[in-house]
């Protein structure tokens, strides 16, 4: 069962740490955007037979952009919520020191497919928040990339929950409206 304390403990946690960022383009707090995605989770977990470790999945949703996007560290998060619970959102963050977006996307996906399930159902459901509306200035190409990242994200971590890959497959074809 899913622990409101825990989801209230760590998205205070999320928001202190993103508590300067905006969703691009928007003056909406960034912080709703790991709370959609850790809404997208508990959907997945509440719709599919299959169930998985819903509290890790909600950290893990809640903090995947903090090591990447703020000046939470991997230590730090080790520190409030352990290290597997770290160890997932740092397989969820991007190595920047690669050279092009191509072969970070790889990398993270290779590094997710080494932790539990419930990291790739999070990777999805980040994917599922973001086949919104694209910022204005993408061109078409940018966002026909976007897209095809999308499918090559449910290609290689598909096969572990039937329900959130059909949600992120219906999104992807969905994208296509904004070509």
């Amino acid at each position: 069962m899913w622990n409101p304390e825990f989801y209230n403990q760590v998205l205070d946690f999320a928001g202190e740490a993103h508590k300067a960022q905006k969703i691009p383009g928007s003056e909406i707090p960034y912080v709703t955007h790991v709370a959609r995605v850790a809404s997208e989770v508990i959907l997945a977990w509440s719709q599919s037979t299959t169930k998985f470790e819903i509290n890790y999945a909600i950290a893990c949703a809640l903090l995947h952009d903090t090591i990447e996007d703020t000046s939470v560290t991997f230590d730090e998060v080790v520190q409030q919520f352990g290290e597997e619970i770290a160890h997932g959102v740092l397989a969820l963050t991007k190595n920047e020191t690669l050279p092009t977006k191509e072969a970070q996307m790889k990398d993270s996906l290779e590094r997710i497919l080494k932790q539990k399930t419930e990291v790739r159902i999070v990777k999805m459901c980040d994917r599922i928040d973001n086949l919104t509306e694209p910022p204005h200035y993408w061109d078409e190409a940018k966002k026909r990339r976007y897209q095809k990242e999308a499918r090559l994200i449910l290609d290689t971590l598909g096969g572990v929950n039937e329900w959130v890959e059909a949600r992120l497959s219906q999104k992807i074809e969905a994208y296509t409206q904004y070509f």
